[in-house]
Formats: C-alpha cells, structure tokens, sequence
C-alpha cells in the first residue's frame, strides 16, 4: 500500500502563450499524461489542481479544481483546488502520495495550470504580492533587504522597469551569500549559462537559445547582482502527473515497465531562524527528512531540479540540498559540476529561468523533467545513467526564507 509510482507526466509547453486558454493548456498536460499511463479519466479515484491566479487572472475563484476537471470529464470524486505559493505544483504531487497511501483511491491525477501572460502588466505582477504576510508588508522587506547590507550595487546595476519586489530580495540573499562565502556574480552567472544552455535540448522549455557567461552578464540589469537573463520570466502552461500504489498499478495494465518510483515526498514550512544559521533553513531541514524516508543519502543522487526563480536559488538549493557544502555552490558552478556530463547534473530541463515558471504548474513540470531522466528518454540532455533523482520547490516568503518548500525523492523502477 505504501509504495507509490509515478506512472504518467505530460506537459505543455511553458511560454507567452496568448491565444490559448487555461483550460485548453490543462486538457493537453492531463491528456499525455492520461496517454502515457495509459489510464482513463475514469480510473482516477482523487484529483488535486493547483494554482496561483486562475482567480485573480481568470475571475474563476473558489473552484478552480473542480471546474477544470469536470471539464475533461472527470466527476464523481474528490477534487482539491490547491494554492500554496510557488510550490502549489508540489503540494498537489505530495497531497496525491497522501491519498494513495490512504488507500482511499489507488489512481490520483496531481495537475497545475496558470495563464499568467495577460496585458496589464501591473496586475500581473501583483500576483506575487500575497507572497509573504501581508499585514507587515514593511517589516518583511526590511528584514529581507537587510540581508543584502554590506555590499554596494554598482551604478546602473538597478532596472528602471517595473519587476517583482522578490527580485530584491533575492538580490539581498545574492549579497548575503557573496559576503559570507566570497560567492561572485560570475559564478551566479555560470548557473544562468549552464541552464540556457540546457534548454536549447529541451522542446517545452519557454527559451532554447544558448548564452554565454559574458552574455549573462552583459544582460539588462535588474537588481545587483541580478541581470535579466538570471531570472526566471513569467510564463503559462500546465503539467499533470499520474500516481498510483501498488494495486493501481495492478489495475493499470502495462504501466509497470515505466513506473517511476516515489521513495519520498515532504513538504516543510519554515521556522524561525537567524540568517548565520544555514543548518535550520527549511530546504535543508525538509531534504533531510526525505532522504531518511527515501532511505538514500545525498551521495545517491544522480540528477537534480530544484527552484531557480533567480539563478542564486540553484546555488542555494544545491547547499541545502547536501549536494555541496555550505559555500561552495558558486565554485561548483563555475567549474561545471552541474552540467550535463559534469559531477551532479541540476537542472538539466534549463530551470525556471530557461524552461520557464507558471507557478502552479512549476514543481509538476520539474517532476515531469525528473520522470523523463530516470526512463532514459531525455534525448541530447539525458543524464548517463541517471537512477536516483531529487527535487525541489520552494513558494513565499516568511522571515527570511521560503515559507513553504516541497521535495520529492524519485527512483527508477
């Protein structure tokens, strides 16, 4: 009852994609992954949706779940609308493994959407302002930005367009880390290159074309150490995966052959904690618990995706991860660890900042990319070999980290 399978992923591309609709872009990602289980929508027992602005976006508040599944046919049982930051896509993948090891379903579909591209741009940055407590909107910026104090930003080094508060604050944990550790931002560079790069292999992602550390670094300021082609772009699409336990597998015929293994999935909010205390940040402490449920350590790792909203994130993610010691993301980076052929491959589907970042549907489409190695079907961006995979999704801001972080720990069958 206990072991859980990813059977089925399908995905959109993720982009500016203007003349679709959000349900147009949910019965695609669902249908593949419907096709490549080889499920019916009537085998689904639970579904779970997530998303950020279908309601602020689309006006479909309250219901988005039920609405979109009732639409591709599925009726009759449970459906859950889950919002939970930049990690909905996440907390819909765990809520499904919770149903399943249940037993109150032994097939749950986990899908997110968002349309996000729309023309007032004012209103859709605002979708990231309920990102944090929005009662001490203040004190949350003073605390975040107090970070980054103690290194100056060249002039010319801020955008004078409009851009989300949150790229300041990850600006200010870019400072942070360059002072406590002598991390460059030609290192953060690399990661931005590395991820590009990666994405020219991968059709669904939102941008295909290479660019070089100097490109990196020659792009639109848009708040130091952060130029434009660090950051991730905001983007529309959807991803869905299917899941099953043992006896769904049963059920599914012909599915075991490419069932993907979950050994584990832990969602973890924050706690308090000081900012020279790295062994109590949430991803830490939430890849912790995981690798102890997956019974694997961080030395098993084969293949990484983990949250780059900015291309620090993944510096940042890869330490608390274990994947490298505290400090030495950057280096890492820069030598070429975490490329393709390298020593840990991360990211290799380009990350938020190449593949793109429909927030509800984000932590689907990095799983979507995880599935896809540990098959072996990832074409010229295949991990060798890949076997054991990690993941990670990070969504809001609380204190001075990510309120809410999702891992999840796969395996190939």
């Amino acid at each position: 009852m206990n072991q859980i399978y990813v059977v089925g992923v399908g995905m959109t591309p993720f982009g500016r994609l203007l003349q679709r609709s959000v349900y147009d872009l949910v019965g695609e990602a669902v249908g593949l992954a419907l096709k490549d289980a080889g499920c019916a929508t009537a085998n689904i027992g639970s579904a779970f949706y997530s998303t950020l602005t279908n309601g602020q976006f689309q006006g479909q508040t309250a219901i988005p779940g039920p609405i979109a599944m009732r639409r591709l046919g599925i009726e009759g049982v449970p459906v859950f609308s889950v919002e939970n930051a930049c990690a909905s896509g996440t907390s819909a993948f765990n809520l499904a493994t919770m149903a399943l090891k249940s037993g109150s379903c032994d097939i749950a579909l986990a899908v997110g959407a968002e349309k996000m591209n729309i023309p007032d741009k004012a209103k859709m940055f605002s979708a990231f302002d309920g990102g944090w407590d929005v009662s001490t909107v203040e004190q949350n910026k003073a605390a975040l930005l107090a970070m980054g104090e103690g290194v100056v930003a060249p002039p010319g080094t801020t955008s004078e367009k409009p851009y989300s508060v949150f790229m300041d604050v990850y600006a200010a944990l870019c400072r942070h880390h360059m002072l406590t550790y002598g991390t460059t931002q030609r290192q953060i560079a690399a990661v931005a290159a590395k991820n590009h790069q990666h994405s020219v292999h991968n059709p669904l992602s939102q941008f295909r074309e290479p660019c070089s550390i100097e490109q990196v670094l020659a792009a639109p300021p848009i708040t130091y150490p952060l130029t434009l082609l660090m950051c991730s772009p905001i983007s529309d699409g959807a991803a869905a995966a299917v899941l099953c336990n043992a006896d769904g597998l049963e059920r599914l015929n012909g599915a075991g052959g490419r069932a993907v293994r979950v050994l584990a999935s832990v969602v973890q909010t924050g706690s308090t904690r000081g900012i020279d205390e790295p062994h109590k940040i949430v991803a830490h402490l939430g890849a912790k618990k995981a690798y102890e449920q997956a019974g694997v350590a961080p030395s098993d790792v084969d293949v990484a995706e983990v949250h780059d909203a900015t291309a620090m994130g993944e510096i940042l993610n890869a330490e608390s991860l274990m994947l490298v010691p505290f400090g030495e993301g950057g280096p890492a980076a820069e030598r070429g660890d975490f490329t393709v052929g390298g020593r840990l491959p991360i990211n290799p589907s380009g990350g938020l900042e190449s593949k793109g970042h429909p927030i509800g549907a984000t932590g689907l489409g990095q799983l979507h990319e995880l599935v896809t190695q540990l098959r072996g079907e990832a074409g010229q961006r295949q991990v060798s070999g890949a076997r054991i995979a990690i993941h990670e999704n990070g969504g809001g801001l609380y204190g001075i980290e990510e309120a809410v972080v999702g891992i999840t720990i796969l395996a190939k069958n």
